[in-house]
């Protein structure tokens, strides 16, 4: 048989380039992606420096990893750089060093030092003009000399590595880029990017990923983490944890799911705190599913799907983990800022969300009738005590009872509800029970 005959057809470089840019980022999403490059490289600090100085500002990310060969360099510089990524890593398509920093910049440069040893830096410079000029995938070799001072200190001290931005086209105006508005927005932007890290690398800054403890500061300050859970809220409840084994094609994994029931206002220890959980979308628009890609949270709020966004369960958080194994499954984008729930994941999910839910809707109603959070009615056993396997009889009963509650709250008769459970549970307390009504 005739091979087939074929050519190549290289895309153009300078229009693909301009392409890319617009793939999905914002500024704190951007920089986000360049940390994840610093904890895959074993990095405990990474440094965010905004500097504003006109046309001439610059943003530099620097880490104490383990730094990249030359070669390494290189092809962490190419679009869809040719490394398999291992399990656990958060790199994902080989593109985010390049299409996070380009959303953002026409040129990125990367300094990198591999030996504590060897005191020898490795510079490429990434540079969309030149690309364009060329049409041609191509990569400077500038030397250290045209390194801010600032990268020059870092890769002194260590391994590590530094990126920068420059010519920030997408950041400052077109006008008067050196005006007072152009400092406040980069004030602007490195205040939110501040609380993005906090919250996306919230596991990592608390040391709760394997023991390691990540430090990341913005323009010279720590960073704190945000936890959505308020873990040391004393007032704060949790349902029993799920797990999910899933299978889509060739793909299996498993799923973890913990439930939270966060205080109301007057619960939590102070007003400072409760303004703090309301997150960067208040109240309403946190409640739902966070959702973590090897403990790196990827969603934050939002039922996906499952249910509506209801003010009386915006107590109602849960999390949802997921290892890169699953990556095929969830479909997270280039950005990680998107992830789709499989459709029988999401219908496994319906009853333990329907039923915290319910438990956050009723500490919602019970603190607005000035009631105690912390009655035994409300209390949810953190492991609930194992009498033997559950029939079916008693798995639809309080099926039944969820679709119950569900339906009620969807109707807007939670409240004639929760009056028919009061009945049920003096006339007739083991139906109540059975339908998993009052605990």
């Amino acid at each position: 048989m005739t091979p087939p005959k074929f050519e190549s057809i290289t895309p153009s470089a300078a229009r693909l380039t301009e392409s890319l840019r617009d793939i999905g980022y914002d500024f704190p999403a951007a920089v986000a992606d360049l940390v994840d490059n610093s904890v895959s490289a074993g990095a405990e600090h990474v440094d965010v420096f905004i500097e504003f100085d006109g046309p001439e500002s610059y943003v530099l990310i620097a880490d104490d990893g383990a730094g990249m060969s030359e070669s390494a360099l290189t092809e962490a510089l190419r679009f869809g750089s040719r490394r398999d990524y291992e399990q656990g890593e958060l790199g994902r398509y080989g593109l985010g060093l390049k299409t996070a920093s380009l959303s953002q910049c026409r040129a990125v440069t990367v300094a990198t030092r591999r030996s504590v040893k060897l005191p020898r830096l490795y510079v490429r410079t990434l540079d969309l003009d030149v690309v364009a000029e060329a049409d041609q995938w191509l990569v400077l070799k500038p030397g250290r000399e045209g390194l801010p001072q600032r990268a020059l200190t870092y890769l002194t001290e260590g391994t590590g590595t530094v990126v920068i931005w420059d010519k920030l086209d997408r950041v400052l105006p077109e006008s008067r880029p050196e005006g007072g508005w152009a400092r406040r927005r980069l004030d602007m932007l490195a205040k939110r990017t501040a609380a993005h890290l906090g919250m996306v690398f919230h596991r990592f800054l608390e040391g709760t990923t394997g023991g390691r403890r990540l430090v990341i500061t913005m323009n010279g300050e720590k960073i704190a983490p945000w936890n959505p859970f308020a873990p040391h809220e004393p007032s704060r409840k949790e349902l029993p944890s799920q797990r999910f084994e899933i299978t889509v094609g060739n793909i299996s994994g498993a799923v973890r799911m913990n439930r939270y029931v966060l205080p109301a206002k007057e619960q939590f220890s102070s007003l400072e705190q409760f303004e703090l959980l309301s997150g960067p979308l208040k109240w309403n628009r946190q409640q739902g599913l966070y959702i973590y890609r090897a403990d790196r949270l990827v969603q934050w709020g939002g039922w996906n799907g499952i249910r509506g966004i209801d003010e009386h369960t915006k107590l109602a958080r849960a999390s949802l983990d997921f290892d890169t194994d699953l990556d095929g499954v969830f479909n997270i984008n280039v950005a990680k800022v998107r992830v789709t729930v499989p459709v029988h994941l999401r219908q496994m999910l319906e009853r333990p969300i329907n039923e915290l839910c319910s438990r956050a809707d009723e500490a919602y109603r019970k603190t607005a009738r000035g009631a105690d959070l912390g009655t035994p009615g409300f209390r949810v056993p953190r492991q609930a005590i194992w009498r033997g396997p559950e029939s079916p009889e008693a798995a639809a009963m309080k099926d039944a009872g969820l679709a119950l509650r569900a339906a009620s709250m969807q109707a807007g008769e939670y409240a004639a509800l929760l009056r028919i459970v009061a009945v049920l549970e003096a006339e007739a307390p083991a139906v109540a029970q059975g339908l998993g009504l009052i605990t």
